[in-house]
């Protein structure tokens, strides 16, 4: 079957939701994508009319409400798509809005026997509507089973040392997963296994290696031997700022070995336990500079590209497998990277902020960004010719990187 894992992956988002509201998702993507547009910008301005709070609107004064129900219908298409929280108790708020309207229509302006009718099955058919939607309370605010509970027990972090990597540790000891830690600083390790066991009771393996080493893969993968990886985090990783006609060719093979060779060659050494107990997960940390051209920091930025590009693979093959795959892409974050690049310092998101936001993701998503800016920076280039946007995100990049890394090499 050509599109197997196109099937699988619709039937497994219906499967979330009850079919009741599968049909009013899909009714709301069909009002957000086909008629409220058509409504607004085709229909005639004589003709148009839109009742709120029974309240009949016509003419420019309808086009002008029409806004408000199109933001609406988008808002309940996105929030029954991925189920969230605050549909409640808006959702319901509406729904009881359109069933307040559609039986003071037909009794005000229809009139008699028929608008009498009219008005008992709209208030019974919507109103039931309502009362469903209000009733999702418990089923949207609750909590997602622990990640323990959901893959196994043991997780795999590279670069656990610090920055992302470290509260990634945090996060899945919190959720009872126990934490293969990886980097090169073995003083590091050693403190954050403490902490994970002291604060969390979940058991703890410090594995030293530098898998910026061709050799460093296989040295974890024979240190873990005996576990059932269970979630494996991929993220060891370092830029650096500057032109690249001055950049350290030893450097840049390091680069390239340990953003791109190390989690292609980690995961296909671990992902086969997953899959032959049909459950796992693999996490990449890629970044938001994957998106475009970086010049100034461009080979981290084309190795971030490879990241986003073969975890979205592993996400679209791994589909019916019980095996999730998730590619998170932050932008600035209040790590070491910056230092380590040669950056100057400049502000960004929290680890604890781009951690939960991957950790939301998981499981829904084949990719995520993280912060609504860095997700705005990385979709509106697609409408920007790539000349444009490889010299305005030189331009960005320019400010961080200090002077004397962006003159050319003599």
């Amino acid at each position: 079957m050509p599109y197997r894992g196109l099937w699988i992956w619709w039937n497994d988002r219906l499967a979330r939701r009850p079919r009741w509201l599968n049909v009013l998702m899909l009714l709301a993507a069909f009002m957000t994508v086909i008629y409220v547009p058509w409504d607004l910008f085709m229909k005639p301005v004589c003709h148009d009319e839109q009742v709120w709070l029974g309240i009949v609107f016509r003419g420019w004064a309808a086009k002008l409400v029409t806004i408000p129900h199109w933001a609406i219908w988008a808002a309940l298409w996105y929030g029954l798509w991925h189920m969230r929280s605050w549909l409640w108790p808006w959702a319901a708020i509406y729904s009881a809005q359109v069933t307040f309207s559609m039986v003071v229509w037909p009794l005000v302006y229809v009139g008699g026997l028929r608008g009498v009718l009219s008005a008992i099955v709209a208030g019974i058919a919507f109103g039931a509507v309502t009362r469903a939607l209000w009733n999702l309370r418990d089923r949207l605010e609750a909590p997602p089973p622990p990640l323990r509970e959901r893959y196994g027990e043991w997780s795999l972090v590279t670069g656990a040392s610090s920055g992302i990597g470290a509260e990634m540790a945090r996060a899945l000891a919190r959720q009872g997963m126990s934490v293969v830690l990886v980097a090169r600083r073995d003083d590091r390790l050693r403190a954050m296994a403490a902490e994970l066991e002291e604060a969390h009771g979940v058991a703890t393996r410090v594995v030293a290696a530098d898998l910026s080493d061709p050799g460093g893969v296989e040295e974890v993968v024979h240190a873990v031997a005996d576990l059932e990886i269970a979630v494996l985090v991929n993220n060891a990783g370092f830029g650096m700022a500057g032109r690249f006609d001055g950049q350290d060719p030893a450097a840049l093979q390091r680069m390239v070995q340990l953003n791109c060779a190390t989690p292609a060659l980690l995961t296909n050494r671990l992902i086969a336990g997953m899959l032959a107990r049909g459950r796992g997960a693999v996490i990449i940390v890629g970044s938001v500079a994957g998106h475009q051209p970086v010049p100034f920091n461009g080979v981290y930025g084309a190795t971030k590209a490879f990241d986003l590009h073969f975890g979205e693979m592993l996400w679209a093959e791994l589909q019916g497998t019980g095996v999730d795959a998730l590619v998170l892409e932050p932008g600035p974050t209040e790590t070491e990277f910056q230092a380590v690049a040669g950056e100057s310092a400049h502000e960004g998101e929290s680890p604890a902020r781009v951690v939960a936001v991957a950790l939301d993701a998981l499981g829904h998503r084949p990719s995520v960004v993280s912060g609504w800016r860095n997700w705005l920076m990385a979709n509106v280039i697609r409408f920007v010719p790539r000349s444009l946007t490889a010299l305005i995100a030189g331009g960005v990049m320019a400010q961080w990187v200090p002077a004397e890394r962006l003159a050319p090499r003599r």
